[in-house]
């Protein structure tokens, strides 16, 4: 009986000691899945005329929404749009003074005006001027953080309906208005969005227009904004 007992606490023992050199057993705990990094949430505030507010289309279609939905990795508030149908550079500043956004500071600056200058037969030295002085107002809004703002270039209308084929006198006159706020932009060492080729191709695609055959449809807000998106995105994607 003792042999009996001896070799069942030996066995245990042997056992005991087993368990404890024994290997930990091997789980498997899967990667996480990529996510998305929400930044902090950016201020937007957009300057223009009826491109900006963007006449003829839903308010969701307006490339200042689409922007602000569509830049990935961050969380964007809704616009704060300064922008009417009609208004020339002079207008905009005057309801910039009038609004009671003076003061305020935001994430992001867009500006695009120009085309009623050149509609309405004003003269590109003024344009010059005031084009500057606005810009130097976008750049305050921006915090005094240049590259925070994004000036975009002034569509071709020339190549709608709307111009009844006058293409060859309008498309000249936007590419030198172009020139200005082109020249201003890089002296000022802001961003520069060109759209202007994009607006073009509304001369053979009238889906790029909207109904009233004269400003972009949804679709080639899109488009500018598949340009914007990139630009935008990788300022702040440096921060």
């Amino acid at each position: 009986m003792k042999g009996i007992i001896l070799s069942l606490l030996t066995a245990v023992t042997l056992s005991a000691c087993a368990g404890k050199n024994a290997p930990a057993p091997v789980s498997y705990n899967p990667p996480p899945k990529p996510v998305t990094v929400i930044q902090d949430t950016l201020t937007y505030l957009a300057l223009g005329d009826s491109y900006t507010i963007g006449q003829s289309v839903p308010p969701e279609q307006a490339f200042p929404n689409q922007l602000a939905n569509q830049l990935n990795g961050f969380k964007v508030n809704a616009p704060t749009i300064i922008a009417r149908t009609g208004w020339t550079t002079d207008q905009l500043i005057a309801a910039i003074n009038d609004s009671n956004i003076k003061g305020n500071t935001y994430d992001v600056v867009t500006l695009l005006i120009g085309v009623n200058d050149q509609y309405g037969g004003l003269s590109q030295d003024n344009y010059r001027a005031k084009f500057e002085q606005v810009l130097n107002t976008a750049i305050k809004f921006a915090g005094g953080i240049r590259e925070h703002v994004f000036v975009l270039s002034i569509p071709d209308y020339g190549v709608t309906p709307f111009a009844h084929g006058n293409d060859a006198v309008i498309g000249p006159e936007i590419d030198q208005f172009n020139d200005i706020n082109r020249k201003i932009s890089s002296n000022a060492k802001v961003n520069y969005v060109e759209i202007t080729n994009i607006s073009k191709l509304a001369a053979n695609d009238l889906t790029l227009l909207a109904s009233d055959g004269l400003h972009p449809s949804g679709k080639m807000y899109g488009m500018w904004v598949d340009k914007l998106k990139v630009d935008v995105g990788a300022v702040f994607a440096k921060k």
